[in-house]
């Protein structure tokens, strides 16, 4: 029996893993930026820089939508595909984590801008590894991919502008 096809009870319990676990890697990330809110006032932005109070509610959709591809392509049990496709999703979690450590923890600019770049490869790989088990699962990745874009140009912007904090 394939996994799409098993209990309503057994998906939803399949669903609630994978929501704990993206969130399990956004509470590595909020942990690593506990002084987020008060490093981010003193930080010299640009004009088009969000305000603090956007992030949570934007990474909190973006989570969701992250599970829920996840979960997606989790349903696949038979593709070949979908071993590497979970890898890769993983790896780009623990990437997104270690942001926050290297920006608002460590104050580390370089660091948090390399890792940016990372995650976007990571992103553009995983989106192509679902793509090929799951379509949908890579399409609710778009946002994801969207804001992690303008993030890293938001981290060059702002690292670039706070050198003696960054």
């Amino acid at each position: 029996m394939q996994l799409s096809q098993r209990s309503t009870p057994f998906q939803a319990a399949a669903f609630l893993g994978w929501l704990v676990l993206v969130f399990a890697f956004a509470a590595v990330g909020a942990f690593g930026s506990s002084d987020a809110p008060t490093f981010y006032a003193q930080l010299a932005k640009p004009s088009w820089a969000p305000p603090a109070s956007v992030f949570g509610p934007v990474w909190s959709v973006l989570y969701l939508l992250m599970a829920v591809a996840a979960w997606l392509v989790w349903r696949e049990a038979t593709h070949p595909a979908r071993a590497q496709a979970l890898g890769l999703f993983v790896v780009q979690l623990v990437a997104n984590a270690l942001w926050s450590w290297f920006f608002f923890a460590w104050h580390n600019g370089a660091g948090a801008f390399v890792d940016v770049l990372v995650m976007l490869a990571l992103i553009l790989a995983t989106m192509a590894a679902f793509w090929r088990v799951r379509r949908a699962a890579a399409l609710l990745m778009l946002p994801y991919l969207a804001w992690v874009s303008f993030a890293s140009v938001l981290t060059w912007t702002v690292w670039q502008a706070n050198p003696q904090l960054l």
